[in-house]
């Protein structure tokens, strides 16, 4: 279902023990085509993470939220200046305010975990 859609994934984390580096890199052994987002930039397995979405490459249709509740209306405005379609707020990444904001944005949110949702885990 996701196999051809470009993911961003917000919350990247060079820390193997974070759930942003977990579903960053099962994502990329998967074959998906994904783009780690950070404030903090750098590098995880090879791959650069990007400190805003408007730096990724292309069009990203997909985010998953992988942050404190906290930075999740910044990072829902990203979405919304970038176009993406669809945002899941991983458990612990929610936010009734940014949801709210996404839905009103027309973007198709979702409070639940992307990975296990669609099979990835």
């Amino acid at each position: 279902m996701y196999e051809n859609k470009k993911i961003a994934v917000f919350g990247v984390s060079q820390d193997p023990a974070k759930y942003g580096y977990k579903i960053f890199t099962t994502l990329l052994k998967k074959g998906f085509s994904v783009y780690g987002i950070n404030p903090k930039g750098g590098e995880v397995e090879g791959q650069t993470v990007y400190t805003k979405l408007a730096d990724a490459p292309g069009p990203v249709d997909v985010a998953v939220m992988v942050i404190p509740p906290a930075a999740l209306m910044s990072a829902v405005e990203q979405c919304i200046d970038a176009g993406v379609k669809e945002i899941w707020f991983q458990p612990g990444a929610q936010s009734d305010e940014a949801y709210d904001l996404a839905d009103k944005a027309g973007i198709n949110a979702t409070d639940s975990c992307f990975m296990a949702d669609n099979g990835l885990w």
